[in-house]
């Protein structure tokens, strides 16, 4: 598109802001009673009251603006767990998390289960793999990029189940439920020797 200006991400006058947070409030509402592929561009214009060659100055698609709203929600979730995370206190940090998720149920009901999941575990794994980039060794076993793909997805779909309950469990419960079924096994991983090399027997000629 060729209007799309990318540097509008750094914009911060007030006009642009207050496009931008309508941009992103109109989606999340509508995503509340449709899945992304039903939304269209003009949909999201019409209930943000954006002109539509607007839009395309902050977004070249819809799919550009779910992700800019997965990323803030997952960069400021891993500023706040991160920390309590490295002091090795996992449950503080699982406490931290859930209780984050909780206060902002309805933005992440909207973000896990009306249609944007896919959005939010790609960024979520993105910016854990930077994370875990910067801590892995070459001879980590098992890999810490494969680890880390499986403690995201599991907190994922973890969160996700949550959030779908009539009567969710509290945060303290689902706290403890994270660092004994997904924490503490990727913990114990480290631990595991790497296989040993052990050479195939050759086929008799």
């Amino acid at each position: 598109m060729k209007n799309f200006k990318p540097h509008y991400k750094t914009v911060k006058d007030a006009r642009t802001v207050r496009t931008r947070q309508a941009l992103r409030s109109a989606l999340l509402q509508l995503l509340e009673s449709r899945p992304l592929a039903d939304i269209t561009i003009l949909d999201i214009c019409d209930l943000a009251e954006v002109g539509y060659t607007t839009y395309f100055r902050h977004h070249p698609t819809k799919e550009s603006l779910l992700d800019d709203v997965a990323a803030e929600e997952i960069a400021h979730l891993v500023g706040l767990t991160l920390p309590l995370a490295e002091a090795a206190n996992t449950l503080t940090a699982g406490v931290a998390l859930f209780t984050y998720v909780d206060a902002h149920r309805e933005l992440w009901s909207t973000l896990l289960t009306g249609g944007a999941e896919g959005a939010m575990r790609n960024e979520f794994l993105r910016i854990s793999r930077e994370i875990a980039a910067t801590r892995g060794r070459e001879d980590h076993w098992p890999p810490a990029d494969l680890v880390t793909i499986l403690v995201v997805s599991s907190t994922i779909e973890l969160l996700s189940w949550w959030l779908r309950q009539k009567k969710p469990l509290s945060i303290e419960q689902m706290a403890d439920i994270h660092e004994r079924i997904i924490i503490h096994p990727a913990i114990h991983m480290e631990r595991i020797p790497a296989p040993r090399t052990v050479r195939r027997p050759q086929k008799k000629k």
